[in-house]
């Protein structure tokens, strides 16, 4: 039986939710560009393909991917290469594989299983064995075959060579990097001056030289011992190294795909890197990156070992024991991350922001919420794209302008957009802590963006970003799972050390991840300045959210690893948990979508109820003190933290939120329609343990009570009224409000220029009290309609958003193809 035959026959053995965990792990209906598949047999010939297999390699960890290119040695060592697996042919990675080649037979290139196992000591590693060939198995990587035989897709067999970590060959690489006279440097460091007079010549002896494992070991028999530890690191994979051994040959700073390379004057300074360099042992692929050619790691690696495949990854070194109380620090963090949240989504409800043209929202605006809300401007932006991909905010077009008459061809002006509380805000205001950051951190877990790293450092930060950073989610994917390896009381050193074994781990973890590292000066695995600056951020993130304490997860942290490791990122932009009720617990409230998915279900579940252990119950009392401050410890009840806010400002936050109250905020409550006796009283209620308020708290209430209203704005024709003669003879000539033009028309009114709202704030400004006042004589309360927009979360069966709607009759989700296939006979 062939290979497509035996998938499709076990393909339909696979039960609704095991086929939709395939199907989302490699991508469809959208991997397939949503060509119709309508049998199982059409699933398993797409499944064979090289684009799919290495959708499902890099779901992978390296683990499994060591395993699966130590059985590809072992097919390629008994039944011999197959045409177009040459290591030299394509990219450096077998996943990335394009070029077309001969069809392969899985079945005709068998293994067994037992020699396979046979690598493994009996026992507990035999076992992890025998587990990760089983969930290669689920997979699709390891295809059906008869009992005892290993079959692998026929990527695997064609790719080989480079899938077991090897470079490029030395005759591809110095023909990409070299002209003539650095190949013929390199052959006169080999063979002595004049030994070749062409650069064929030249190289002809350098790639004969390489390509026999015996020269090249007596060659390394004079190498100085910087290089031998280089070669340690670099032969067993990946084969790169930053180095600074060349410079572009046209002296360009970027070096393009066809750059040339020349050594440079003076060298490195690194005495290993250099040696190898001057004799081809290392080739330049960029202006600070070399390449071990493939024949050299072949010669030094002992092929005579049995293989050894690491199932589990490599410990952290760089730890330090953590602090008494960490977890709580972390809960801290998350109970702060609720509430500066909230406060910047109340702060928006108050007065929405207007959404650029050119995209984002402007820095004033920005800073305007920041200021409104107490929070960081940086952290503002943070909340604000969360809330966004979280589905508590969304952008609403404004109604046009209505066309100018009497011209025919006149377009309607554009509508401005504005970013809005969605419909689903006022439940979520309303829910506690732990309700509310739920959708937060699932949001953060699988938007494809670090929000808080901005690549370009001459262009200003905003919020509302396009989220389009696809290695995001693999790199806090790749962290969060490296952390949680972590022995039990120990955290992550904040230190150069820390950050490379942590991005050595993550990318054992995300094997995408491999493609942005590379061996540094001492052959420890390492990345890019951006590449380290978003694993910083990410790091900050994470804190900031609660998710990491002290360089280790919190429980929280944990649960929120679990989600994504049930494959949550595959939704996006739909976020598993963002659509639960915020003040449901346990698995009540999940809605819809995850009632399909108990994977998902049971990830959301345990985040729940990890931030519910972590998040104190909110408070519903203050202590109020004599210096006019309300002292709320740990997170405010919403009922409270309006209350409080809206007769004070936030002074301080962190484990206590204070309020101070003042004349002024005093007069902003009332303006918004509290009486002075009612407010006491509200106050007085919520006062912890029944204290009476202070005495300097109720005379400011009442003294700013007293004044308050003598000041009356009349709508109509904006005239300013009070019965107090001399206050409106003061008003008239306060040179503050000369910009009102007031005109004193009787003793007890004057009028203004100005319309009523700016007539208020320009009086409010000055220090006044004023309130308005209808035609009627009623007074007026300053409050803003609540406007919200339409929630733009989309559902977990949606089409992907990166292709738009499906082809007519394909069906957007891998949920739903799943259940046609599974009831398609054939």
């Amino acid at each position: 039986m062939n290979a497509r035959t035996a998938l499709a026959k076990w393909l339909g053995t696979l039960g609704p939710e095991q086929l939709t965990a395939l199907l989302e792990e490699r991508d469809l209906p959208f991997a397939a560009e949503y060509r119709r598949i309508t049998t199982l047999r059409e699933l398993a010939e797409h499944l064979l393909t090289d684009e799919s297999v290495g959708q499902g390699l890099m779901a992978g960890t390296a683990g499994e991917l060591e395993l699966l290119a130590s059985i590809a040695a072992l097919a390629l060592e008994r039944h011999g290469p197959v045409a177009g697996g040459e290591a030299d042919d394509g990219p450096r990675y077998p996943w990335q594989q394009r070029k077309p080649v001969a069809a392969v037979e899985p079945a005709d290139r068998l293994v067994p299983e037992r020699d396979v196992l046979a690598w493994f000591e009996p026992g507990e590693k035999r076992q992890r064995a025998e587990h990760t060939l089983a969930r290669l198995r689920e997979r699709a990587l390891l295809l059906p075959a008869p009992k005892g035989e290993l079959a692998l897709p026929p990527l695997l067999h064609v790719r080989a060579a480079g899938f077991d970590g090897y470079g490029r060959t030395a005759d591809r690489l110095l023909t990409h990097a070299f002209n003539a006279p650095e190949v013929k440097r390199i052959a006169a460091n080999l063979f002595g001056e004049g030994a070749a007079r062409t650069r064929d010549q030249a190289q002809e002896l350098i790639t004969a030289l390489l390509a026999d494992p015996a020269r090249v070991r007596a060659l390394l028999a004079d190498a100085p011992a910087r290089a031998l530890d280089l070669l340690d690191h670099l032969v067993p994979g990946p084969p790169l190294l930053r180095t600074h051994c060349f410079v572009d040959r046209y002296g360009a700073q970027h070096a393009g795909p066809d750059a040339k390379y020349a050594f440079r004057e003076g060298g490195s300074g690194d005495e290993g890197t250099d040696w190898l360099a001057v004799r081809g042992l290392l080739v330049p692929v960029g202006l600070d990156l070399v390449e071990l050619p493939y024949e050299v790691a072949r010669a030094l690696r002992d092929e005579g070992a049995a293989p050894a495949p690491r199932l589990e990854p490599e410990p952290f070194t760089a730890t330090a024991p953590l602090p008494s109380g960490w977890q709580g620090e972390g809960g801290t963090a998350a109970a702060a991350a609720a509430w500066r949240a909230e406060l910047v989504l109340r702060a928006l409800a108050a007065q929405p922001v207007a959404i650029r043209k050119a995209g984002g929202i402007a820095v004033r605006d920005t800073r305007r919420l920041a200021k409104a809300a107490g929070a960081d401007e940086a952290d503002t932006r943070l909340w604000l794209d969360l809330a966004v991909n979280a589905g508590l905010a969304a952008p609403q077009d404004d109604e046009p302008a209505p066309a100018v008459r009497g011209r025919r061809n006149s377009k309607a002006p554009k509508p401005s957009a504005r970013l809005l509380p969605s419909d689903r805000y006022d439940a979520w205001a309303g829910a506690p802590a732990a309700g509310k950051l739920l959708p937060v951190l699932a949001a953060w877990a699988v938007v494809p963006e670090v929000f808080s790293h901005w690549p370009d450092p001459d262009e200003t930060p905003v919020a509302l970003t396009s989220p389009s950073d696809g290695g995001a989610v693999t790199l806090r994917t790749g962290v969060l799972r490296a952390l949680a390896t972590l022995p039990d009381g120990q955290g992550l050193t904040r230190e150069a050390r820390g950050y490379a074994e942590l991005l050595s781990l993550a990318a054992w973890f995300q094997p995408a991840l491999r493609a942005h590292l590379a061996g540094d000066g001492i052959g420890t695995l390492t990345g890019g300045d951006e590449l380290l600056d978003r694993l910083a951020a990410t790091l900050e993130e994470a804190a900031l959210l609660g998710v990491v304490a002290h360089g280790a997860l919190t429980p929280v942290g944990r649960a929120l690893c679990r989600l994504l490791e049930a494959g949550a990122a595959h939704h996006y932009p739909a976020v598993p948990g963002a659509g639960a009720d915020p003040s449901a617990r346990g698995s009540e409230g999940l809605g819809e979508d995850l009632a399909h998915r108990p994977a998902l279900a049971q990830a959301v579940t345990a985040l729940r109820e990890a931030l519910y252990a972590a998040l104190p119950a909110p408070s519903v009392t203050a202590r109020f003190q004599s210096d006019l401050t309300a002292t709320v410890t740990g997170a405010p009840a919403p009922a409270l933290a309006d209350l409080l806010s809206s007769v004070g400002d936030i002074e301080s936050e962190g484990h206590a939120v204070v309020w101070r109250i003042t004349a002024t905020s005093v007069r902003r409550a009332l303006d918004a329609g509290w009486v002075a006796d009612e407010l006491l009283d509200r106050l007085a209620e919520v006062s912890e343990r029944n204290t009476p308020l202070p005495q300097p708290l109720a005379y400011t209430i009442k003294d700013t009570a007293r004044t308050h209203g003598q000041l009356k704005v009349v709508r109509s024709a904006c005239c300013i009224r009070s019965d107090d003669t001399a206050l409106i003879a003061e008003v008239a000539q306060a040179r503050g409000l000369t910009r009102l033009r007031l005109r004193r028309i009787a003793p007890t009114v004057l009028i203004s220029t100005a319309p009523p709202e700016e007539t208020l704030s320009a009086l409010r400004t000055a220090g006044y009290a004023p309130t308005q006042e209808a035609e009627t004589g009623t007074t007026l309360l300053d409050r803003a309609p609540a406007e919200r927009a339409r929630s733009l979360l989309p559902t977990l069966d949606q089409a992907h958003p990166l292709y738009g709607e499906p082809t007519r009759g394909v069906p957007a989700s891998a949920r739903t193809l799943a259940a046609q296939l599974l009831s398609t006979p054939g």
